[in-house]
C-alpha cells in the first residue's frame, strides 16, 4: 500500500475555502459579462479570453477553440499578454514533447484555474490519464460549459478531478487511481497559490508522488520571490533553486527571451510578472520507497527461512 502523507495544514491553495460556497447560478453572472466578486472565476475568465484572442490572431502561437464557450459575446477585448501567450505554448509544447518521446510516460497532473482546456485541445497519447486540480466552482462552470458545446477528450484517455480546496490533495490523487511507481509530468499554470507556503506545500505534495526523474515545469507568479523576473538578481535565483532542491528536485529557469526566440519572436516588453521552469525529480516517491522496503523485508523473511532450514 502506498505511503500517504497528511496534507500540511498550512496549505492554502484555495484562500476562499472557508468562504460561503458559490453556486453555479451565481457563477454565471460574470460569464455574462456582469462583474461578480468571485476572483478566481474573474481570474479564469481573463486567462480564458487571452487564449481566445490568441486563437483569433493571423498567426497564432496556439489554437484553443473551446475557451469562446466560457466568454459572453460582449466581452472586452483583454490587453496584450505576450509573456501569458509564450507560457501557454512553452508549456503545450513541453507537455507533447516529453509524453511523445516517452512510451511510459502517461500520467499528466495539471495544477490549474479551472478553465484549463488542455484535456480537449491537446493530443495526447492512448491511455493517458490527465488529473486537474483546480478550485471546484470553476471547474464545474468550466465542465458545463464545455459539455454544453460539445467538447470531448479522446475516447482513449481519462480526465479527473480533484479539487484544489480538499483537505487532503495526495489521498484524492492516489484514490482516482494515480500510480507514484510510474512516471508522471506535472504542470503549473493559473492554480491560485496566494502565499509562499502554499506554493511550499504544492513542491511537497509533488515530491511525495512523483516517481524518480518525473517532470515538474510550468509558470510560477512573480510575487513568490518578491521580485520582477526580468531583474532577477543571482541571489534570488539561488535561493529558489535551494527551495527546490530542499523537496528533491533540480530546477532551471527558462527565460522568455528564449522561448521568443525559439519561435522566431521578438522578446516580450512587458514587465514580466511570473517565471518559466522545468525542474526534475531526484528523489524516489512515497510509493517507489514503499515498494524498496516491501521488497527488503520480503528478502529478508527468504534469508531468515533458509537459515532456519540450515541449523
Amino acid at each position: 500500500m502506498d505511503i500517504v502523507h497528511q496534507w500540511p495544514l498550512s496549505i492554502s491553495l484555495n484562500p476562499r475555502k472557508q468562504a460561503r460556497p458559490t453556486t453555479m447560478a451565481s457563477l454565471s453572472h460574470l460569464a455574462n459579462g456582469n462583474h461578480h466578486p468571485d476572483p478566481l472565476l474573474h481570474s479564469a475568465l481573463r486567462s480564458a479570453s487571452l487564449r481566445f484572442h490568441e486563437s483569433h490572431r493571423s498567426a497564432p502561437l496556439f489554437l484553443d477553440p473551446y475557451c469562446g464557450c466560457f466568454l459572453s459575446p460582449d466581452t472586452a477585448p483583454p490587453s496584450a499578454s505576450t509573456p501569458y501567450r509564450l507560457a501557454t505554448k512553452f508549456i503545450d509544447d513541453e507537455l507533447m514533447n516529453r509524453m511523445m518521446s516517452d512510451d511510459e510516460l502517461r500520467q499528466v497532473v495539471l495544477f490549474t484555474d479551472g478553465m484549463d482546456t488542455r484535456p480537449f485541445r491537446l493530443n495526447w497519447p492512448r491511455s493517458s490519464a490527465i488529473y486537474d486540480v483546480s478550485p471546484g466552482s470553476v471547474f464545474q462552470f468550466a465542465s458545463q460549459r464545455l459539455k454544453d458545446v460539445g467538447a470531448k477528450i479522446s475516447r482513449t484517455c481519462m480526465l479527473l478531478h480533484v479539487p484544489s480546496e480538499s483537505s487532503n490533495i495526495q489521498e484524492r490523487l492516489c484514490e482516482k487511481g494515480f500510480n507514484g511507481n510510474r512516471p508522471s509530468i506535472w504542470a503549473l499554470q493559473g492554480l491560485p497559490l496566494m502565499t509562499s507556503a502554499s506554493f511550499n506545500d504544492l513542491l511537497f505534495l509533488v515530491s511525495c508522488l512523483a516517481m524518480k526523474s518525473s517532470i515538474f515545469l510550468g509558470e510560477l507568479p512573480g510575487w513568490l520571490l518578491g521580485t520582477e523576473f526580468g531583474n532577477m538578481q543571482a541571489a534570488t535565483r539561488k535561493w529558489m533553486e535551494s527551495l527546490f532542491m530542499s523537496h528533491g528536485f533540480q530546477v532551471s529557469i527558462v527565460s522568455y527571451a528564449e522561448v521568443a526566440r525559439k519561435l522566431h519572436l521578438e522578446p516580450p516588453t512587458e514587465n514580466l510578472c511570473s517565471a518559466l521552469f522545468v525542474a526534475e525529480q531526484l528523489r524516489f516517491s512515497d510509493a517507489q520507497m514503499e515498494r524498496w522496503r516491501s521488497e527488503f523485508d520480503r528478502l529478508e523473511d527468504e534469508g531468515d527461512e533458509e537459515g532456519f532450514e540450515e541449523l
